[in-house]
């Protein structure tokens, strides 16, 4: 139950221990067209240029910002935590000019002064994380879009697709990246992508990332071409089979349904939480249900606590990060964790280590 991974679903975990199939195998290019359809969904997309990155959500970050920005290109990054400040680090890496617009960490981004940073500097991008795992805050991307003018919108959604409403199309998102460790239920090794039409014809003709090039990449997973599949790199064949198993999971389960289980437990955690005496982060407002962040009382050994929950009760809650290491506790709901039965073992067993 910390910030990620999270407990997969046992469809997932089957579909990793089936005999193993080529990455050019026709029923395995098969499942990998139903697993982009199934991307489409979760992230609220008909974007053609949607697939699974191979790597975790980081690759997915650097395969964002290294296929749209060049040299010089002005990036407006929405800061509110530890994720925001690692789009500002992978920007600069790609030679960007970065401008960096600050909101207090545990609230959202503001979009406003986002907004008119990118129209005062020329942006060509405007990048911002949708719910800051090193936080457990929310914030308004369809804002962001609303204003974005010329420049493309870019969105970190690790934490949300598949556990609260994600909206890539009707928010004016142009590239969306996610991670499949959290609430899509499966192990981390995939970065789910989705680039728009209007991103399409902007992107870098020649990234300085050979494995990470989109333009290469479509080559083999949307076959276009009308010359068949291009072999590019050899795809994680057992991890985009449990990817789709774990897409079929939640979509049998149906997105709504999902999306309310994440936050019928996540109020049952919060309210439980407050109930012990401990201070949540976050304002309720901007509160995500599947990743919630409590201060760590005076007084007390925050890593002696974790270290007990995990040693006596098997239970593994996440360390503060960045600005706030060593002050709060980061207690994840994702996914297959996102259930009644370990938001109430969480919590019998927080009130028998703090003795409340």
């Amino acid at each position: 139950m910390g910030p990620g991974p999270c407990n997969p679903y046992p469809e997932a975990m089957e579909a990793l221990a089936r005999p193993l199939l080529g990455h050019l195998d026709p029923e395995f290019l098969a499942l990998l067209d139903e697993t982009c359809e199934g991307l489409r969904t979760v992230f609220g997309t008909t974007n053609t240029r949607t697939l699974p990155v191979s790597g975790t959500g980081s690759a997915g970050m650097e395969a964002a910002f290294v296929n749209t920005v060049s040299d010089g290109d002005v990036v407006v990054v929405g800061v509110n935590g530890l994720f925001g400040e690692r789009m500002c680090d992978v920007a600069a890496r790609c030679g960007a000019e970065v401008v960096r617009v600050d909101s207090p960490w545990g609230g959202p981004v503001d979009p406003a002064p986002v907004l008119e940073a990118a129209r005062r500097h020329g942006a060509k991008v405007i990048a911002a994380v949708h719910a800051e795992t090193s936080t457990g805050a929310c914030s308004d991307i369809a804002a962001l879009g609303a204003g974005k003018g010329d420049a493309l919108l870019l969105m970190d959604c690790v934490t949300s697709v598949g556990g609260i409403p994600v909206e890539v199309d009707a928010w004016g998102v142009d590239v969306a990246y996610a991670g499949t460790q959290k609430c899509l239920g499966v192990p981390p090794g995939l970065s789910p992508l989705t680039v728009s039409d209007r991103a399409l014809g902007r992107l870098v003709e020649r990234p300085s990332s050979w494995y990470l090039d989109l333009n290469l990449l479509a080559r083999y997973v949307n076959d276009s071409s009308g010359v068949g599949r291009v072999y590019h790199h050899t795809a994680p064949v057992a991890m985009v089979a449990a990817l789709h198993a774990g897409l079929g999971a939640l979509l049998d389960e149906g997105l709504a349904a999902a999306w309310e289980r994440h936050a019928e437990c996540g109020a049952l955690l919060q309210e439980g939480l407050v109930d012990l005496g401990l201070e949540l982060l976050v304002q309720a407002e901007h509160r995500l249900p599947q990743l919630t962040t409590v201060r760590v009382p005076g007084g007390v050994d925050e890593a002696a606590v974790r270290r007990d929950l995990l040693g006596s009760y098997g239970i593994e809650i996440g360390a503060g990060a960045g600005q706030l290491a060593g002050q709060v506790w980061r207690i994840g709901c994702m996914g297959n964790t996102a259930r009644r039965r370990n938001v109430f073992a969480l919590l019998g067993a927080l009130r028998e280590v703090l003795g409340r």
